[in-house]
C-alpha cells in the first residue's frame, strides 16, 4: 500500500474543489488520481466506502468527506490562517451543506426532482446568497480582509449555482457576492486547483498535487 497520500478526484465536483484549495493551501504533497463518475476504477471503489469523490488514502485511514479533508489538512499545516475563523464560520458551512446544497441541487437538476416545486427551490437559495451578500458588505472576505476555511468551503458551491444561469446570476441584487465571487474565479489558488488531467490507469506515472 503507498504511505504517500492519495486523492481520489472529479476536477468539476464542487466538494473535490474544496478539498483540492485546503490541500494547495497547507502545501501538503498528495497524488491526485482524476476519475470519470461514470467509469469509477476498482481500486477507488475499494478505497471509498461511499463511492464518492473526494476521498483521501492515508497510510492508517481514508477521509472520504470534503470537509474532514480540509480540516486534516489544514491541521497540518495552514499558513493562511485558514481554521481562523469565527464561529458563525461553522454555522455557515453547515447551511451550505444542508439547505442550500438541496436547493442547489433540486434547482440545477430540476429533472430529477418532478414532484419538487423548483421556482421556491430557488428562492431558498436565493435567500441564503442574499444572507452572504449582506455578509460582505465593506469586506473582501465573509470574515474580513483575508479569507477562512468557510469561504474555500462554499465558493465552489456559489460558483455551481452561478453557472446554472450565469447572466441571471449577474443581474441580481447581490453585487458583493459577485465581487467575492469573481475575486475567487480570478484567484491563482482557484486556476491551480481547476487544473486539467486525464483519468487515472494503474500504469499511469503518479501525478503529484501541492500548493
Amino acid at each position: 500500500m503507498a504511505h504517500h497520500p492519495i486523492l481520489w478526484t472529479f476536477r468539476r465536483c464542487p466538494y473535490a474543489i474544496r478539498a483540492r484549495l485546503a490541500l494547495a493551501s497547507s502545501g501538503i504533497k498528495v497524488e491526485l488520481r482524476e476519475i470519470r463518475l461514470r467509469d469509477k476504477p476498482q481500486a477507488f471503489l475499494k478505497s471509498s466506502a461511499s463511492g464518492t469523490v473526494p476521498a483521501l488514502r492515508l497510510p492508517d485511514r481514508v477521509l472520504d468527506e470534503s470537509l474532514n479533508i480540509m480540516i486534516w489538512a489544514l491541521n497540518q499545516n495552514d499558513p493562511q490562517r485558514l481554521l481562523d475563523m469565527p464561529p458563525e464560520g461553522w454555522n455557515l458551512i453547515a447551511e451550505n451543506d444542508g439547505p442550500f446544497k438541496r436547493a442547489l441541487d433540486h434547482t440545477k437538476y430540476a429533472s430529477r426532482y418532478p414532484e419538487v416545486n423548483h421556482v421556491a427551490e430557488r428562492r431558498k437559495a436565493e435567500r441564503y446568497l442574499v444572507k452572504l451578500d449582506a455578509r460582505l458588505t465593506g469586506r473582501t472576505w465573509l470574515f474580513g480582509n483575508r479569507p477562512t476555511l468557510a469561504d474555500f468551503a462554499l465558493l465552489p458551491f456559489v460558483r455551481q449555482f452561478a453557472h446554472i444561469d450565469k447572466e441571471w446570476f449577474d443581474t441580481q441584487e447581490w453585487p458583493n457576492l459577485i465581487a467575492w465571487l469573481d475575486l475567487f474565479l480570478a484567484s491563482e489558488a482557484f486556476a491551480h486547483v481547476m487544473d486539467k488531467h486525464s483519468p487515472w490507469a494503474e500504469s499511469d506515472t503518479p501525478l503529484w498535487f501541492s500548493g
